[in-house]
């Protein structure tokens, strides 16, 4: 999220190391079958995976165990946090992987790197595990010490590493599901050739991969830290380290940016509504949009001036127009099939109400 935002010229030249390195891999199994496989892999172009450092906790497994089922196996490490969309759209693949492969040798490890201090915590990231139906293990990484080890910036971030431990994969963001794939079978067999056994053809995973508008509004953040760099806080009161402001709505608003109304206490890596009520008012233009939000409140939503319609609501808008802010999480509240240009007035009635940032698809 926070770093997921890259330049074109970044994304391109991630894109050409994962097809290199894929390409390195498909020539490395072109005797896929022979009993010298092995002798014919070059590895000294790859680089160990390092060791899971600093975990605040182990979910779905305990260190001892975790270290036992690791050896000799192929391992995918899956950097991401719970709020995160980009990851949440990953997930449905890699559970899937974890449920297809999980007995032929590979074995998926959730690396949780938190964006957000309400994601440190491990009941909100077990209800998080819970809801996506992650039975594989996830250690949460709260002080983003394995993150550092990796030489991480980016959630979500894939890497595969083979059974002798050398990362062979390194994938950012989303998408790539078919090469992903492709990789975990093909270590999977390298990994077949030590152990003597016959893998299962098995088909790829086929899953309807979101489709983001071509042209849609970056990611919004509230906190004061997090929007360095890139503040489309329109008020012109702006942000105000730590400090509550007392916001007015201006009479027009720019495309892309956010405002709001009230008292808000200005935080590191949100807005706290301090007022009785409050409101935000975004100008976005994408297919799908999303809130990430804390702390109990009512959200009264208008689309354009008026009540959603059906075709556009969120998952968690309902027929009313209210989205009710239970736990901090992500919540969608658009979900078009058409991009285009439009207004959403948000209005909150619930002093406590925290805000992080909106996303976009």
């Amino acid at each position: 999220m926070k770093t997921e935002v890259k330049t074109a010229l970044i994304f391109v030249a991630v894109i050409a190391v994962a097809i290199g390195t894929i390409s390195t891999i498909f020539s490395s199994f072109d005797n896929i079958n022979t009993a010298d496989t092995q002798e014919k892999i070059d590895k000294t172009s790859f680089k160990k995976a390092p060791d899971l450092v600093g975990i605040a906790h182990y979910l779905n497994t305990t260190p001892e165990e975790l270290i036992s089922v690791m050896e000799n196996k192929v391992i995918l490490y899956d950097i991401w946090t719970y709020s995160c969309i980009n990851c949440v759209r990953t997930l449905p693949y890699i559970t899937a992987w974890d449920d297809k492969y999980s007995d032929q040798g590979l074995l998926v490890i959730g690396i949780h790197s938190p964006e957000f201090e309400f994601e440190k915590n491990p009941k909100n990231v077990q209800m998080a595990i819970a809801k996506h139906g992650i039975n594989y293990p996830v250690v949460l990484d709260n002080d983003m010490e394995t993150w550092k080890a990796f030489d991480n910036r980016y959630w979500p971030r894939k890497y595969i590493a083979d059974h002798e431990g050398y990362i062979r994969f390194d994938h950012i963001g989303e998408g790539a599901y078919k090469e992903t794939e492709e990789v975990i079978q093909l270590l999977l067999a390298e990994r077949s050739e030590t152990t003597g056994k016959t893998l299962e053809k098995k088909n790829f995973v086929k899953l309807s991969e979101f489709e983001h508008a071509p042209i849609r509004t970056p990611e919004l953040y509230f906190g004061f830290s997090f929007a360095e760099g890139r503040n489309q806080l329109g008020n012109e009161e702006g942000f105000s380290k730590n400090k509550v402001v007392t916001y007015q709505l201006p009479e027009q608003f720019r495309e892309h940016y956010f405002y709001v109304e009230g008292m808000w206490k200005n935080n590191n890596d949100g807005m706290m509504l301090v007022s009785d009520s409050g409101k935000i008012v975004l100008n976005f233009k994408a297919k799908q949009v999303n809130i990430v939000a804390s702390n109990e409140a009512v959200l009264k939503i208008t689309y354009d001036g008026n009540l959603m319609s059906s075709e556009i609501r969120g998952d968690d808008v309902l027929p009313d127009g209210t989205v009710n802010i239970s736990e901090p999480r992500l919540y969608n509240l658009i979900e078009s099939a058409q991009e285009g240009l439009h207004e959403i007035v948000i209005k909150i009635e619930n002093p406590g109400f925290e805000v992080f940032t909106f996303t976009f698809g």
